[in-house]
């Protein structure tokens, strides 16, 4: 009953409202009030009050500020980083070893004869470019319609503005047509430039070309001009006033007048990316199954294996095949059973490998460097040696010291990172090996999406969704061109890099290495005896110092590094601060915030019960409006409403000088009438009665 009556009260209190005008408010408000200020602006004089008012607006607008930058910085979520050094037991890392070599040379010659006369016969031409020489001569036997594919063109840029293009095999022009150049923008991401310009060039195949006259990926700037092919002179290439470069022409498709010329600063680079590109085009129509044949075995490339005390063999390892480097095996890679922990530092309780990378089958034109390529990496993670993998060289002993770097980032709002992948907009293309997210996987993945779907196939170096084939010459004639322009595109390259999203946790090793050479001379003679004879039974030896590596992999130590980030602003740091800076420019707390609040709520209600009042006060008026004069009265409406010939009198109408007059008033009565008469008064003729 109590709290029945207790809501009747609070419902007519806010019905009634503050019951205050605004000024009483504020007057209320600075008196009783705790914050400094407001007091001494209603009780000091005219003087000291204007200046405590210009005191305290001053200070309230400083509060406000330092707020804002308060507010500012907790919303910026940044983070401190903090560094913890451990001591544990720590899983030995997964090992990954690949030959710098992706193919046996006899297995795959094949397949690359024809791209293999190619290179000869135009190398001889770049380095003896006589007319009529052996080159001219053999052009018959050479499968020119795989060289028109992607030829490669000499550029004569003595003359910048008029570089000339020089065809290797068509040093003969007869025809006179046009060109037109336009410079476009390099993968080196070098300023674009273009131009239009038209001249005469004799050509015996080419009539009008239209070519994109790319700057190179060491920085040479692009150029746009006049391009006349002329029939090359003994002296041309060595003449010291000319500057000759190799370069590799990409068109859209076979006879395409849209071209893009790559040039390239030294031949040797531009041969090698000429035949990387033919020999994609030709081993992506191979079957996976034939490819892995032809790659390097586990037993013929791991030659002895010891971890820790206990020996292993190539069955300890997990075959993968990498595009870029063939056949590749992982040692403890956690996939089909967990993964081994290392009882103690040193290089005594590491990894112990002897390979052969068999140098002398290597292909001549496609891997021009010759060593073993490894990476150490988490467990269940891909590896990527192209970008995160080392070398190791034949003829050494490579020793790695192993140190640990545990990183752990913290989530949104405070980074863009994610646990395991699963919120990031890309499809990951590596999740067909079981492993886990990485942001190499993804831009990969996000780069081999953008392929497809702008060119129509998928790059060999990249896994392949469903239902898709990898690009090459024959079904796919402007391919190169395609991935060229799209690798080149900074546009494409940031929709991945916006698209993908670092990992939470990650670790990272740190790697020490040290070389030397092995085996010794002294001790050559019977290290390479007993491994022929392990290898191949042979009692000859089979293996030489250019085949071989041995590597060491260790922990320097078990102390490992932690870097993990914390945030730099919480909820309670913002509080105290503003706390802070309320109380320090106002004398304020927290109470005297809600007094504050409880003044704005008084305000609004006298705001909304005088918005009440004027409303109630225009419907009045509205109402007056319609009956200017006294209302009628009912009979008079009655009347009205049954007499149609009835006017009410409109008494307002009558002139003020014309009103009538008041009438009359009826005079009072006679009260003494009423009062009673003595007897004796009463006369004769009275009419009461007597005795």
């Amino acid at each position: 009953m109590n709290v029945k009556k207790y809501f009747v009260r609070a419902l007519h209190r806010l019905q009634k409202g503050p019951g205050y005008t605004y000024k009483e408010l504020l007057v209320w408000y600075c008196d009783n009030t705790n914050t400094h200020g407001p007091k001494r602006i209603i009780k000091e004089g005219p003087k000291k009050k204007l200046m405590w008012f210009f005191l305290t607006l001053l200070f309230a607008s400083l509060v406000f500020w330092q707020w804002g930058i308060l507010i500012n910085t907790y919303l910026s979520y940044n983070v401190t980083s903090s560094l913890s050094i451990g001591f544990k037991t720590m899983k030995f890392p997964a090992v990954t070893v690949c030959n710098a070599n992706p193919f046996k040379y006899s297995e795959v010659k094949h397949l690359l004869k024809d791209l293999d006369m190619l290179i000869e016969a135009a190398l001889e031409r770049i380095l003896q470019p006589v007319p009529g020489n052996s080159s001219q001569n053999t052009s018959l036997s050479l499968n020119l319609e795989l060289w028109n594919q992607i030829p490669l063109v000499l550029i004569d840029e003595h003359d910048k503005d008029n570089p000339i293009i020089l065809d290797i095999f068509e040093s003969n022009r007869t025809a006179e047509g046009s060109e037109t150049s336009v410079g476009n923008k390099t993968s080196a991401g070098n300023q674009m430039a273009e131009g239009k310009q038209t001249s005469e060039v004799n050509q015996r195949t080419e009539g009008d070309e239209t070519s994109v006259y790319n700057q190179t990926a060491e920085g040479n700037q692009m150029s746009t001009g006049n391009q006349t092919d002329t029939p090359l002179a003994p002296d041309s290439l060595a003449s010291e006033e000319k500057k000759y470069k190799l370069a590799v022409k990409l068109c859209s498709y076979q006879g395409s007048n849209n071209c893009t010329y790559r040039n390239f600063s030294s031949a040797a680079q531009a041969v090698s990316e000429w035949y990387i590109l033919q020999s994609t085009s030709i081993l992506s129509k191979v079957p996976l199954q034939e490819r892995i044949r032809m790659g390097y075995q586990a037993e013929d490339m791991i030659l002895a294996c010891l971890y820790g005390a206990e020996p292993c063999n190539y069955k300890n390892f997990t075959q993968i095949y990498h595009p870029d480097h063939g056949n590749c095996y992982i040692f403890n890679w956690g996939m089909d059973e967990e993964a081994l922990n290392s009882s103690n530092p040193g290089a005594e309780f590491g990894l112990k490998l002897i390979l052969d990378i068999s140098q002398q089958d290597y292909i001549p034109y496609l891997s021009s460097a010759a060593g073993a390529r490894l990476m150490l990496h988490q467990q269940k993670s891909f590896p990527f040696l192209k970008d995160q993998g080392i070398y190791a060289m034949a003829g050494t002993e490579t020793s790695i010291g192993v140190l640990v770097d545990e990183l752990e980032r913290m989530g949104y709002p405070y980074s863009d990172c994610t646990n395991n992948g699963s919120d990031v907009p890309v499809k990951n293309l590596y999740s067909q090996y079981n492993t886990s997210y990485s942001i190499q996987a993804c831009l990969r993945s996000c780069f081999q999406n953008h392929m497809i779907e702008i060119c129509g196939c998928g790059h060999y170096m990249f896994p392949l969704p469903e239902g898709v084939n990898y690009c090459n010459n024959e079904d796919n004639p402007g391919w190169a061109y395609c991935y060229s322009s799209l690798r080149s595109s900074i546009r494409q390259r940031q929709i991945c890099i916006d698209s993908c999203k670092e990992t939470c946790n990650d670790t990272q090793y740190k790697m020490t290495i040290s070389m030397a050479d092995w085996p010794s001379e002294a001790s050559e003679d019977w290290i390479f005896h007993i491994l022929s004879y392990e290898r191949d039974m042979s009692t000859n030896v089979t293996l030489d110092r250019n085949g071989i590596i041995k590597l060491n992999i260790y922990f320097q130590e078990y102390n490992y590094r932690t870097i993990s980030e914390s945030a730099a602003t919480t909820i309670v740091w913002l509080l105290s601060s503003l706390g802070g800076q309320f109380g320090f420019w106002m004398g304020g707390s927290v109470l005297c915030l809600i007094e504050f609040g409880e003044i704005i709520i008084d305000s609004l209600w006298i705001t909304i019960i005088h918005v009440i009042s004027w409303c109630k006060g225009l419907k009045q008026k509205r109402a007056q409006a319609q009956y200017p004069n006294a209302p009628p009265t009912v009979s008079e409406l009655v009347e009205a409403h049954t007499n149609l010939g009835f006017q009410h009198e409109d008494t307002g109408a009558i002139p003020r000088d014309e009103a009538l007059h008041p009438e009359p008033g009826t005079p009072p009565p006679n009260y003494d009438s009423l009062r009673v008469q003595p007897l004796d008064i009463l006369g004769p003729d009275s009419d009461t009665e007597t005795e």
